[in-house]
């Protein structure tokens, strides 16, 4: 189990006005094709609790005592650039997560997680990150973010292809998991996965370990999602890929880091990690897993 920290109401640090602008910048151009709630996803649970508004461009979930909520794409992805625009549960939202994922189904499925660890008021959301093949995890990252995810929406994305998953905030990189099967570590491949998206109460753990538990008087807790895009994305039906072998026109199916991403990867993972697994040596007494010792080299 990873750490859990606090901070102070002052944690969102100041930020360079170059690195703000670039924020800015991102934050409104990064998207260009919006999708329909109505057209794209359904609810599966939750008895009322998410709802569709604004004639489907805005998705609700909320979480009280009895019940959190959730919907999944209708199609099923094998490859894509997922982006989904989300605000999360204001105030105090300890105990509460709000997960957006990709995930196909089955005993060994693969999986692509974020999740979103509420805390008390002024404390920082956590930015919970793992990768799964064949139904094995044990690969968490954490962050903090450098600003309120409670104030506004942001975009989170990932990036699925043949040589790397990459998790985006604002259209900048915070994790990459590199696809190194050639040296033994599993890589999710040949699943196809739906996008899903849920809200529930996790106060065993999700926050500082489970030592603060959900205040049900500041009940209901609602989530906000908007402007889900899956057009960069491959979908699979009866067996087949919406995209044709030749990938030239899919430019993300072979996208990697250039220099300045690889360069605010490094600085978020240097000011923003909170927990690393490839870190941990107490967990893997044995040693670290082999796409760590990788990375370490580099």
């Amino acid at each position: 189990m990873a750490c859990y920290y606090s901070a102070s109401s002052s944690f969102y640090p100041y930020v360079s006005v170059p690195f703000l602008m670039f924020s800015l910048l991102a934050a409104s151009s990064f998207l260009v094709a919006f999708g329909n709630f109505y057209q794209d996803v359904d609810v599966t649970w939750g008895d009322g609790r998410a709802k569709i508004l604004n004639n489907g461009e805005l998705l609700t979930l909320s979480l009280d005592k009895a019940s959190g909520s959730g919907f999944q794409s209708k199609n099923e992805f094998l490859y894509g650039k997922i982006d989904m625009q989300l605000k999360f549960v204001p105030n105090n939202s300890a105990g509460t997560v709000t997960a957006y994922y990709l995930k196909s189904p089955g005993s060994f499925w693969d999986e692509i997680d974020f999740e979103f660890l509420g805390n008390l008021s002024g404390d920082p959301y956590i930015v919970h990150t793992n990768v799964y093949t064949q139904g094995k995890g044990d690969r968490e990252q954490q962050f903090y973010l450098w600003f309120d995810p409670t104030a506004d929406f942001h975009t989170y994305s990932i990036l699925w292809n043949p040589g790397h998953i990459v998790f985006y905030v604002d259209g900048r990189p915070i994790r990459e998991f590199k696809n190194l099967q050639s040296m033994g570590v599993p890589y999710p491949k040949n699943q196809p996965m739906r996008m899903y998206c849920s809200l529930w109460n996790a106060d065993d753990w999700a926050t500082r370990g489970g030592l603060v538990k959900t205040d049900w008087s500041q009940a209901p807790f609602t989530a906000s999602f908007r402007n889900f895009n899956a057009k960069n994305a491959c979908v699979w039906a009866n067996g087949a890929s919406s995209c044709s072998s030749n990938s030239t026109g899919n430019p993300w199916f072979s996208q990697d880091l250039d220099s300045a991403s690889q360069k605010t990867l490094k600085w978020v993972q240097k000011n923003y990690m909170v927990y690393n697994y490839c870190t941990d040596n107490r967990r893997f007494p044995q040693g670290l897993p082999q796409e760590c010792k990788v990375t370490a080299k580099k």
